[in-house]
């Protein structure tokens, strides 16, 4: 909305203009007495003002330099201006003292709200670097506060997840604490059970650690050329014997050529191994899991992991990413899984400054990943 004076402050601007206009008036009136009676006692300077009057004309109209009615003029001219100029020297103070103001109550804790008022020239500038300067602190606070329930979520999480594997070797040890088996059987039972879980906590710790490995800034990557339709038949063939008892075939479609690209071949490998393991596990009634490479052009590469199993439920597929997210709650603990998987292979695609995308039908799910060829950050090592 546009800036205007509160009743008050317009009623003190007028005052002030109407003082500033006496004050001028009676400065006008000294000057003139004072000039007027040194002319007056001075027969010289009368003289010589009299020659110039008559000898200098100015304008069109033959306007005479000297004379009381141009001096009258010239004053109230000068007079204008000094009154233009104190006015407006006023009125943008009071502006400032408006957006002083505005800014007061932004600080008492009144985030939601923004200088409303448009003014004119470089005042307008600054009520614009005021509000974007509050957006961009209420935008951080606001991160700050995701990040901090984003620290609290995922203790949460560890801490549920980590408890009930812990519960069960807790009690599996206590019995065998206090002699609570028949026979050795019984006894070699309770430790297997207890060292099953022992291990699953293990895989879940390292996969926390991990996670937090690929999120963080500053950690290198050991970027090497490596051969992207090479390590997938490698991946392939380390799955075929599992995917062979579950009734599955791996595909692997690739060019002839080599698809060399610069990455971080380890990494690269826990992303193409939990895509597989996952497509095992979870594609129920599947046949097939596809391996393809492709470049996309001459800067990027393609790389895609899909599966004719079960389909990922539609409201699902935006979550799928999400650290501790399981499309069902009680397979992951079927399997083992810890849930940070993808959103581990995500910060790893990431890491390379890719991306990983999922689509999901009654046909194929598919885990899609698109890679630069070169990678800028860190020198190729032979």
């Amino acid at each position: 909305m546009k800036f205007s004076l509160t009743a008050r402050e317009k009623s003190e601007l007028f005052g002030e203009g109407i003082v500033t206009v006496i004050l001028l008036l009676l400065l006008n009136m000294s000057i003139f007495m004072i000039v007027n009676q040194e002319i007056s006692n001075n027969p010289g300077l009368q003289n010589g003002i009299f020659q110039i009057k008559m000898s200098l004309f100015l304008g069109p109209t033959d306007l005479q330099i000297w004379s009381w009615g141009g001096l009258f003029t010239l004053m109230i001219i000068a007079d204008c201006g000094i009154v233009y100029w104190r006015l407006m020297r006023r009125y943008r103070q009071m502006q400032l003292r408006h957006v002083i103001a505005e800014l007061h109550y932004i600080a008492s804790g009144h985030f939601d709200h923004r200088i409303p008022f448009k003014l004119s020239g470089q005042m307008q500038r600054v009520v614009e670097s005021v509000n974007s300067l509050v957006d961009s602190t209420i935008n951080a606070m606001e991160e700050e506060r995701l990040i901090e329930r984003s620290k609290a979520e995922l203790v949460t999480n560890v801490s549920h997840d980590i408890r009930t594997p812990l519960t069960s070797i807790i009690g599996y040890l206590g019995l065998i604490e206090n002699k609570q088996y028949n026979n050795d059987e019984e006894l070699l039972q309770y430790t297997h059970t207890a060292f099953l879980k022992a291990n699953q906590m293990k895989s879940l710790v390292d996969d926390l650690f991990e996670y937090i490995k690929v999120r963080q800034e500053g950690v290198t990557l050991n970027i090497v050329q490596l051969d992207i339709g090479a390590m997938l038949e490698q991946v392939a063939a380390s799955y075929e014997l599992e995917a062979n008892k579950k009734g599955m075939a791996i595909h692997v479609d690739v060019p002839a050529e080599p698809l060399v690209i610069e990455a971080d071949g380890e990494k690269l490998a826990r992303v193409f191994n939990n895509l597989v393991s996952n497509a095992l596990k979870y594609g129920a009634g599947g046949k097939n899991i596809y391996l393809k490479a492709m470049p996309v052009s001459e800067k990027e590469l393609k790389v895609t992991i899909a599966n004719d199993g079960e389909p990922i439920p539609q409201k699902s597929l935006e979550q799928v990413f999400d650290r501790f997210y399981r499309a069902e709650s009680s397979r992951s603990r079927e399997t083992g899984g810890s849930g940070l998987g993808l959103a581990i292979a995500q910060g790893i695609v990431e890491r390379h400054h890719g991306y990983i995308y999922v689509t999901s039908d009654a046909e194929l799910t598919e885990f899609i990943m698109h890679f630069p060829i070169k990678h800028a950050d860190s020198l190729v090592r032979q």
